[in-house]
This record gives C-alpha cells, sequence and structure tokens, in this order.
C-alpha cells in the first residue's frame, strides 16, 4: 500500500517511520542548511541516518509530484484548481531539487522516482475526489513531519524539517477549504 493510500494520518506516518525512520523534507528550510557547517561536522554513521531520513523524504516527495501530475492529467479539475494542483506540485519540485543537493552534501547518492506509482485512479472520477486525494496526501505528509523531527541526528535538519511541517500544514489547510470542509479544525495537529 503507497504512502498516500493510507486511511489516517497515524497509519500513513507509521508507514513512513517504518520505512525510513524520516521525514518529507522541504527545499527552503534545507536551502538555509546548505552552507552551514554542522552538515561537515558530523560523524559518518550520523551523516548515513540522516542520509536515509532524507531520500525516504525525496522519495516522498517525488510521489508527491507524481499524484499532483495525476490529478493536473485528470481533465477533473476546473482552471483554478489545477493552478493550485501545480503551484503545490512545484513546491515539491523544489523540494526535490534542495533535498537531492543535501544529500549530495552529507556525500550520499539521491534516490530517483519509480516509474509507476499505486494510486488509486478508478476511485478519481470527480474534481472533489482529486482533492480529496490531495488532501489526504498533505495530511500524511504533515503527520509524518510531526513524528520524524526529533530523529534527525543534525539538529539543524530537525529545525529545516519543523519548518516544512508548516508548507506541508499549509497545503493541507488549502485543499480542505477546497473540499468544504474547516480548513483549521482543531487547535493542535495529531
Amino acid at each position: 500500500m503507497s504512502f498516500f493510500q493510507m486511511s489516517t494520518p497515524l497509519a500513513a506516518r507509521r508507514l513512513f517511520l517504518g520505512r525510513s525512520g524520516g521525514l518529507l523534507l522541504s527545499g527552503a528550510a534545507v536551502a538555509l542548511l546548505a552552507g552551514k557547517d554542522a552538515l561537515a561536522a558530523q560523524s559518518g554513521d550520523t551523516k548515513a541516518g540522516d542520509v536515509q531520513i532524507l531520500n525516504t523524504a525525496i522519495g516522498a516527495e517525488l510521489e508527491a509530484i507524481a499524484a499532483y501530475q495525476l490529478g493536473a492529467e485528470s481533465n477533473l479539475l476546473s482552471k483554478p484548481v489545477l493552478e493550485l494542483a501545480l503551484t503545490f506540485q512545484a513546491h515539491h519540485k523544489e523540494h526535490v531539487a534542495l533535498l537531492a543537493g543535501t544529500v549530495e552534501k552529507l556525500g550520499g547518492k539521491a534516490v530517483t522516482a519509480k516509474a509507476r506509482y499505486d494510486f488509486p485512479v478508478a476511485q478519481l472520477k470527480a474534481q472533489l475526489d482529486v482533492l480529496k486525494f490531495a488532501a489526504q496526501l498533505e495530511q500524511g505528509a504533515v503527520s509524518a513531519y510531526l513524528g520524524a523531527v526529533p530523529l534527525f541526528s543534525n539538529r539543524d535538519l530537525s529545525k529545516a524539517a519543523a519548518s516544512i511541517l508548516g508548507d506541508e500544514a499549509m497545503h493541507w489547510a488549502i485543499l480542505r477549504q477546497a473540499i468544504g470542509e474547516a480548513p483549521v479544525p482543531q487547535a493542535f495537529v495529531a
């Protein structure tokens, strides 16, 4: 079962953490870290662990890019919704570019996109279906960030991950509003 097909955020977080001990890490925050000496100061073992987390994040970001592409090519989205989907996809593409650079700075090799993802294509019959799918995807990302922030050996990467959590939460809130749900349903994210 795909990370983005999980029925609950807790299940998505468990799957994500089970795969890697990792998190989705966005590019904007990683860019702030790219020149920091802290990356160079890590030992080989801690670097390897952080590279594994970052590579899992890249894999999830690539899956998100593919999911937004599926929505964009579905011909189910109105022009404003299509523009929103492409904007979010562009964010994920920026994340991948910067994450891959961080993996390289840590001496690792970035993962690449899968040839095929197992998305619920048969269930996407209307714009609302695509929006709900995207909202579930972003909710899973938020949940994964919550569980993964403390897992990085490099605390600067943890700070960046926490910053990225905000980006994913904004995506989720906007999508919730688009499907007619309260954009921020509670005071805390679980």
